[in-house]
């Protein structure tokens, strides 16, 4: 019988622990969306248009920018996006949209060329004016130059783009 005790003595705490660390998990809300936002404070966003003032121009370039950026916001925040008066302000430019030969083989050929998009962003706080910011952002990606750009344009702005979002996205609303 004293066995039994002193085999429960050893056992309860282990069980509590157990128990304790099956229950708390599920009392407590997990949300890692990467917005550090206070939104009892900031409720609604709005997002401009960002018109292409680059030399070389690729219209489609804009609207495929705009919706990556519009997206993002939503899946990442709980603001209310919409047009006009807003807690917060995202609007701006693309300045740049650039291809340089990358890599110059032996033969003085470029075995790759760079894709580069540049956007500048006026983000604008209107709670907090010392949040805001105006800052130029830059991404690139390199492609084969034995492909034409027709054929790789599409994609390679989508995968520009998002890595535009997310650097604009982390230096405003994520607040890193």
């Amino acid at each position: 019988m004293a066995s039994t005790n002193k085999t429960l003595n050893i056992l309860r705490p282990l069980l509590l622990a157990l128990t304790l660390s099956v229950a708390i998990p599920g009392c407590i809300s997990y949300k890692f969306n990467g917005s550090a936002l206070d939104y009892t404070v900031y409720r609604t966003v709005h997002v401009s248009e960002f018109p292409i003032r680059a030399a070389l121009v690729y219209p489609p370039l804009q609207q495929t920018f705009e919706n990556e950026l519009l997206d993002y916001i939503a899946r990442n925040t709980r603001l209310q996006v919409v047009d006009g008066a807003s807690d917060l302000q995202i609007e701006g430019e693309i300045t740049g949209y650039s291809l340089s030969p990358q890599a110059v083989t032996e033969n003085a050929f470029a075995s790759q060329t760079r894709l580069t998009i540049s956007v500048r962003v006026k983000y604008i706080d209107n709670k907090q004016d010392n949040n805001s910011i105006d800052q130029t952002f830059s991404a690139y990606r390199d492609f084969d130059s034995s492909l034409m750009l027709n054929d790789v344009q599409d994609d390679l702005c989508q995968q520009i783009s998002k890595e535009l979002v997310e650097l604009i996205f982390n230096a405003t609303l994520g607040n890193w």
